[in-house]
């Protein structure tokens, strides 16, 4: 299999921000000595770190990408908000939107994190590799078309699934977001459309705090082509693959996509800071390789991952390499140094038997 892998080094160098952890500083809230938000560009590089180690790398095929041209952008995000984030960013950088702050050059950063994404979409819709991996960054599912938020500057998918339809307007494209957060800027931008189907499998209640309901199915033409799963904190690893067997592989198969964007976060993993889940590497590991058999299925296996939130330095590199491995066949692998004790710490059987019936009460909810 032909997978590729697209980074770019420039991309880690995305920074702004004065925060300790999401809290902005002054008053009694004292600076960190790491400094910044969560969202650093240490769980990336240590991914890719961990891959030259292990030698996964050489098993892909590595490139970089040209930014997003400013018509590519144009496609998703109106002139008044890309002229103000240049302007902003020309200047000394600064903060548009809420938790998405970002230094001088940093819509540069943003454009190629989007060019990664859409590089990454062509190269599978051309044959050129049979699926793809973006390490984005910085991300891009919290993005609405008008405005940015949480950590995320520009709507990296959708602006690459627009530059796909400008020479493919028939191309239908399911979007699995399985980022802990709700992809509510993805959502909003296809919301009302019936050519991207939206998926969002996320933490209740957790952010936004406002969107990513399992009432929340579209409007207009695009009424039953968005699905929000929200599952309760504690979910863990047989809940998040019971979620895929009862609900996303049903909706994405009968919904029948050219294409399949996964919008790839690992913050769902057991000790991220951001979530309350308990996912571990092999649950990843074990969703990409029912994701990637769907598409080999339905769309002759024209699937692409791009890289979203996960914000422990540690854990986020093991989970990527697990999804990695899964995506591409490597036999090559990294082991799981916390899988003993994530496992101890999964739901017990009364607990995963109350989630299964959660999961399938929404399944019957959305009509699967």
């Amino acid at each position: 299999m032909r997978t590729g892998f697209f980074h770019d080094e420039r991309t880690m160098w995305h920074a702004g921000g004065d925060y300790a952890f999401t809290v902005p500083l002054g008053g009694l809230v004292q600076p960190l000595a790491a400094g910044g938000l969560p969202e650093s560009p240490e769980t990336k590089r240590r991914l890719k770190n961990l891959m030259e180690v292990t030698g996964l790398m050489g098993d892909l095929h590595v490139s970089s990408a040209h930014e997003a041209t400013h018509a590519q952008l144009r496609r998703v995000h109106p002139e008044s908000y890309l002229s103000k984030f240049k302007a902003l960013s020309d200047d000394h950088g600064g903060e548009i939107g809420h938790h998405a702050p970002f230094a001088k050059g940093g819509y540069e950063l943003a454009a190629l994190s989007a060019g990664l994404t859409t590089a990454a979409v062509e190269s599978v819709l051309d044959g050129t590799h049979d699926n793809a991996y973006a390490l984005s960054r910085p991300p891009g599912h919290h993005c609405r078309a008008d405005a940015p938020m949480g950590f995320c500057l520009m709507a990296n998918i959708a602006i690459a699934i627009e530059t796909a339809k400008t020479s493919r307007p028939d191309l239908r494209v399911a979007v699995l977001d399985w980022d802990v957060h709700h992809g509510n800027g993805t959502e909003s931008i296809f919301y009302d459309r019936a050519d991207v189907f939206t998926l969002s499998m996320h933490q209740e209640g957790n952010y936004p705090l406002d969107t990513g309901a399992l009432a929340d199915r579209g409007t207009g033409a695009g009424k039953g082509f968005n699905l929000n799963l929200p599952l309760p904190a504690g979910a863990g690893h047989t809940a998040y693959l019971h979620a895929m067997d009862r609900v996303i592989v049903p909706a994405i198969k009968a919904y029948n996509p050219d294409l399949i964007i996964v919008a790839c976060g690992f913050d769902a993993g057991a000790i991220d800071p951001l979530a309350r889940m308990l996912a571990t590497a092999d649950t990843f590991r074990q969703m990409t390789l029912k994701i990637n058999a769907l598409a080999e299925d339905i769309c002759d296996g024209k699937l692409v991952l791009s890289h979203e939130g996960g914000y422990s330095e540690v854990y986020v590199p093991f989970c990527g390499h697990a999804t990695i491995e899964a995506l591409s066949g490597s036999g090559i692998t990294a082991p799981d140094p916390m899988k003993r004790a994530l496992d101890a710490r999964q739901p017990g059987p009364r607990f995963d038997a109350f989630l299964r019936g959660e999961i399938d009460h929404m399944a019957e909810q959305l009509g699967l």
